[in-house]
């Protein structure tokens, strides 16, 4: 059984501007700070150019590289990708994640859902894996959603 979380945030921003930094491998990093044992991005490196399929290196303030796989593309509406390679010990809760980001134009702001599902390296470790996640990725999630408002809104992001 996954591990599903969701983190949402009502920017009162156009859609394009909130897409276009949640896929920019040069301004995402920024706004993602990690929380607990969940590390910050440091960088993102483009694979390829981002298209379904392609892939990213997203590495990590830990020294952890992951892999995220672009499953879903359509620009101002819908993000998704896979997430892969993670490292020990977090490997031994952790198989993959699937993340899902969904914008929703509304008439004067826009309405992102950010969802995560992960599944668990087996039915013995989902306990602990979902007490970390949902104490440490959930925020992590909310908080970097807050950072990108801050971004846009061009308040500090620090």
């Amino acid at each position: 059984m996954p591990i599903v979380l969701i983190a949402q945030h009502r920017f009162a921003h156009a859609a394009e501007s909130i897409f276009e930094l949640c896929t920019d491998a040069q301004r995402f990093p920024q706004v993602f700070r990690g929380y607990g044992p969940i590390p910050a991005i440091r960088e993102i490196v483009l694979l390829g150019p981002l298209a379904v399929g392609s892939e990213r290196e997203i590495r990590n303030s830990d020294g952890s590289v992951l892999c995220e796989r672009v499953t879903a593309l359509q620009p101002s509406l819908h993000h998704a990708y896979t997430l892969s390679r993670f490292r020990a010990p977090f490997a031994w809760l952790v198989r993959s994640g699937a993340a899902d980001w969904q914008l929703q134009p509304l008439q004067d702001a826009t309405l992102l859902t950010w969802s995560y599902r992960f599944e668990t390296t087996s039915a013995i470790t989902r306990p602990l894996a979902a007490a970390l996640l949902r104490r440490c990725m959930q925020p992590a999630m909310q908080r970097c959603l807050h950072a990108m408002d801050d971004l846009l809104s061009g308040t500090n992001v620090g």
